[in-house]
């Protein structure tokens, strides 16, 4: 995919990225488990994740914040990314749509940079939140 070219002086707070959207299968959540290697069974054993009292398997954390760092990747540029943080506030469960967003928090220059700090967020399709987290990010200047 072709990079985008944000550059400093087209941004403003409050701008608001281009969203992702995902809709969360068990084959998404099997491949991640392989991809990262994490087999614990809550992710993948309907009867192992039921006996425990959950209500199925559910999405490893860092598979929604992978998805949300792809968006941020790709509205700002991934070599621009100098900070990336996140807190994950809910589960996500196969057949929830994840929407992964970012907004401008904020513009301003440190270390010779141009710098915007960002909002960031995962949350379903009916707005339950599945992640908050920020970013620092380094954008170029048309100058």
């Amino acid at each position: 995919m072709a990079e985008n070219k944000l550059y400093y002086e087209d941004v403003s707070e409050g701008d608001e990225s281009p969203e992702l959207s995902v809709e969360v299968t068990r084959t998404h959540i099997v491949k991640y488990a392989g991809a990262g290697g994490d087999f614990n069974p809550i992710h993948h054993d309907e009867a192992f994740a039921t006996a425990i009292g959950l209500p199925s398997v559910f999405a490893m954390g860092l598979m929604q914040g992978g998805y949300l760092a792809r968006m941020l990747a790709d509205w700002v540029g991934v070599g621009n990314v100098r900070l990336y943080k996140i807190r994950f506030t809910g589960q996500v469960w196969p057949g929830e749509t994840i929407i992964c967003r970012g907004k401008v928090a904020s513009k301003y220059e440190e270390g010779g940079e141009k710098r915007i700090d960002c909002e960031l967020s995962v949350t379903n399709q009916n707005g339950d939140g599945k992640i908050d987290g920020t970013a620092v990010v380094a954008l170029p200047s048309k100058e």
